[in-house]
């Protein structure tokens, strides 16, 4: 518990739950950062070896998210110990045994995140009523399956490539982690007319110069099977991702995958954060002093909360989709342009234009945290 103490600061954590069943080896943990611009939102992650302090980042990250969106929400995230690919009904167990334990803790909604989906929050609210990115079939819009995030992060990218001088037309770009965020990204940057050299998923990473057809790599998804078995293209390990020459790289999978023992190999010209936390903060120096622009995690993949954010409130998907476009458009661009003037880096100009909003809803709480 140490090392969670000294991740605290004036903003947060409000509260750090851990639940426990041995019954049905359930082990979990919410973390509530800050809710004085309202309930947190923030998946619920499910892997084997996500910890207490990770799920702190995490939080956090979300409190900056909303508050950088300028949501009515305040930041939250849970995590559940576990296979995301155990038999369904155990995963229902847990998923289920988990909100039970939280129902009380009415300033956290849970959302889906890495190893989570539609189904999982369908069951969080059968038990009790307070989760977003439900399925269509019981009133919600199922974030993964429209990419929201991944529509998102093709409008921070094509508004941070106005400051490279980058054309969208023909750029090659790279995923890390060929999940529901990278294949929409993928998806949305295709059809804008960027070209996929090379993509990763849990089984490594196929690499093709001349570009990579996407609708075949979605098609061997859709089946259950890894990127690796794509043809023509070269197989890698996964963490080759890191050495593809692209423009665009993006990281989309685990936190800090990007890191001081790696980041040297990385030869891109723009990384758009499609996971969160993905890259420490020693490497995210070091790509600014190389000139690598940088754009931070809770302003390039905000796209799932705004989306969760419009559903709560009961809007539909079009409304979304507008919401998510105007907001993280307008976001990056004060972002980078902060960041350019007055010579900082982009996490540092998004860092202050989250945190000052979240001070300043504090100042009107009794209790700075409640």
């Amino acid at each position: 518990m140490k090392e969670i103490y000294q991740l605290a600061d004036e903003l947060g954590p409000l509260k750090v739950i851990h639940v426990h069943e041995p019954g049905i080896d359930l082990r979990g943990v919410l973390v509530v950062d800050n809710v004085a611009r309202g309930p947190s939102i923030g998946g619920l992650r499910m892997a084997a070896d996500v910890t207490t302090e990770e799920c702190v980042r995490l939080a956090r990250a979300m409190t900056l998210k909303n508050a950088a969106a300028d949501l009515p929400h305040g930041g939250g995230k849970s995590v559940l110990v576990g296979d995301p690919k155990m038999p369904p009904a155990e995963k229902e167990t847990l998923v289920r045994g988990f909100a039970c334990a939280l129902g009380e803790i009415q300033q956290y909604i849970f959302g889906p995140d890495m190893g989570t989906d539609e189904d999982c929050m369908a069951w969080v609210r059968d038990e009790i009523g307070r989760a977003v990115g439900l399925p269509r079939a019981v009133g919600g819009i199922p974030l993964d399956e429209i990419g929201a995030t991944g529509f998102g992060l093709s409008h921070a990218i094509d508004v941070a490539r106005e400051f490279i001088d980058l054309e969208i037309e023909g750029a090659r770009f790279a995923v890390q982690g060929f999940g529901a965020v990278g294949k929409h990204a993928s998806r949305f940057l295709g059809d804008a007319g960027a070209i996929a050299v090379a993509v990763a998923d849990s089984g490594g990473t196929i690499c093709n110069p001349q570009g990579l057809d996407l609708d075949a790599l979605f098609a061997l998804k859709a089946e259950g099977r890894s990127v690796t078995e794509y043809a023509p293209g070269e197989q890698r390990d996964g963490e080759a991702i890191i050495d593809v020459e692209c423009d665009i790289w993006i990281p989309a999978a685990r936190p800090d995958v990007v890191h001081e023992g790696n980041v040297g190999r990385l030869n891109t010209r723009l990384i758009a954060q499609g996971a969160n936390i993905p890259i420490t903060a020693a490497a995210e120096q070091a790509l600014h002093a190389r000139g690598v622009l940088s754009v931070p995690d809770f302003i390039a993949n905000a796209g799932g909360v705004i989306c969760a954010a419009v559903e709560y409130r009961g809007a539909g998907e079009t409304a979304a989709f507008g919401e998510i476009e105007e907001k993280i458009r307008r976001n990056t661009r004060e972002v980078l342009e902060i960041a350019a003037n007055k010579q900082i880096m982009p996490r540092l100009a998004a860092q202050s234009m989250a945190r000052a909003r979240v001070e300043e809803a504090m100042r009107y709480r009794r209790w700075h945290l409640f």
